[in-house]
């Protein structure tokens, strides 16, 4: 099977790295950006093409331009899309709908992955015109990490908390690390330690299938040091700060459709 990347951006170079370590998938390989194309496909095998060639060839067509490009990329391509290729689009904001009159007659997905797809422990939502699309994109998809179905109402939703969320666990990290380095820790063991708890406290949500407070409760001693920084951050703002920040990345995501 023939896979191709229009775009291989942050995202799409991301999407790319999963699907190649899918068994029995030919990668072609389009980028504005002939040099970062060219350390990509070093890295994760292919060919390097044109769009056009990417569109011609393919049997799935991955997008990974910016929404604002999409109308333009898709008409660059002329006939060179009427392979009815599946074409699946990781533009935010961009609806099937809109997909369908870019690409009448082909089978469509609308995904928004993130960026750890690329190590595969990446979350990915899609919503797909078919079966047989749903079908083919989760095997394409096997190896990213978690990917879920859901309604295309709640793609901007999925979007601002999956998509958005690394840069936010990112800089809770990085302010772990912070305060770690203030305390005495070399930058390397903060960074470690911070990064490392953040990973197994998300295994544990996920593997335990406990709510986030039971688990929390598990590690608040009354009258100890966990609750005291528990009750700083609830001080500080930390949960209405974190919600706040995930409905600001989704009022961007509709603007942005």
């Amino acid at each position: 099977m023939k896979v191709g990347f229009i775009g291989l951006g942050n995202m799409g170079g991301a999407i790319a790295k999963a699907v190649a370590k899918v068994d029995g998938v030919d990668l072609l390989l389009s980028s504005h950006n002939p040099v970062k194309a060219g350390k990509l496909q070093k890295e994760i095998g292919g060919e390097l093409a044109s769009n056009q060639e990417v569109a011609a060839k393919s049997d799935v067509v991955f997008l990974g331009v910016k929404p604002y490009q999409v109308g333009a990329v898709i008409s660059d391509l002329g006939s060179a899309v009427d392979n009815h290729a599946l074409w699946i689009s990781m533009a935010t904001g961009v609806a099937l709908s809109d997909l369908a009159q870019l690409l009448p007659g082909h089978d469509l997905v609308r995904m928004m992955p993130n960026t750890p797809v690329a190590i595969g422990e990446g979350m990915t939502s899609f919503t797909a015109k078919s079966a047989e699309g749903r079908d083919l994109f989760k095997r394409l998809l096997a190896k990213s990490g978690q990917v879920v179905e859901i309604p295309e109402s709640l793609m901007d939703a999925a979007t601002a908390v999956a998509g958005c969320g690394p840069a936010f666990v990112y800089q809770f990290i990085e302010a772990m690390g912070d305060a770690g380095v203030q305390n005495g820790l070399s930058r390397q063991d903060a960074i470690e330690m911070a990064a490392q708890t953040v990973l197994g406290s998300a295994k544990m949500v996920l593997t335990t299938g406990q709510h986030p407070a039971q688990l929390r409760d598990a590690v608040t001693s009354p009258g100890g040091s966990t609750i005291a920084g528990v009750v700083a951050l609830e001080r500080d703002g930390f949960r209405y700060a974190t919600i706040d920040a995930i409905n600001s990345a989704l009022k961007r995501n509709q603007e942005l459709g």
